[in-house]
């Protein structure tokens, strides 16, 4: 399902999916519609808009924490010009995956929208990383961010002291403070460091 106000670009996206062998079920131009349409034949993924009629300012991507809340196998793929802050985290930090955070104007190729679509459908997650860095940015201190972007890159966190001549029980509670800022379940083991927040940190 497409969600989005511009006509144009919805219109656009299904010719597009539906050339490439994709089957579009709806195209909606608001986010009562599509949660409507979701609840009546839940998609594999909804593609959203985060400001959507009637105040445009992030309908839009309250109706994708709404689907991911009630249809959890649905996936959803946020498309935007914009990073709304005060939802985008919590969308962000879902355990099951199956989620996505792309801007419209840093997708360069069609192959990298198709391509997060299908890792979204497929239950993994898709971030811009510009998405990502806009929402680190005002909430890590520097020493949090210095902790998740070793520990992206593969390290324990053993490992991750040694490298920034820290103590282990530092690390884990810069990591765990990182975490807790990013919204992140205290109860999630393993994805807390597959969350694709840190492949950002990694590039």
């Amino acid at each position: 399902m497409l969600a989005d106000d511009s006509t144009l670009l919805r219109e656009g996206l299904a010719r597009l999916l539906g050339d490439e062998g994709h089957e579009v079920t709806a195209t909606l131009g608001d986010a009562e519609a599509l949660l409507a349409a979701v609840a009546a034949d839940p998609p594999d993924v909804a593609v959203v808009d985060v400001r959507m009629p009637p105040t445009h300012t992030d309908e839009g991507l309250r109706a994708a924490l709404t689907i991911r809340v009630r249809w959890p196998e649905t996936g959803v793929l946020v498309l935007s010009q914009y990073v709304e802050r005060r939802y985008a985290s919590e969308l962000l930090s879902s355990a099951a995956g199956g989620v996505g955070y792309l801007l419209k104007d840093r997708v360069a190729q069609v192959d990298e929208f198709l391509e997060a679509l299908e890792r979204v459908g497929a239950g993994h997650t898709a971030l811009d990383p510009e998405v990502v860095r806009r929402l680190l940015a005002q909430r890590l201190t520097p020493r949090e961010h210095d902790v998740l972007a070793t520990m992206a890159r593969g390290h324990t966190n053993a490992a991750i002291a040694e490298h920034l001549h820290i103590s282990l029980s530092a690390v884990e509670k810069l990591a765990n403070a990182a975490f807790a800022k990013l919204g992140v379940p205290t109860s999630v083991g393993y994805s807390r460091r597959v969350l694709a927040v840190l492949r950002y940190l990694d590039s």
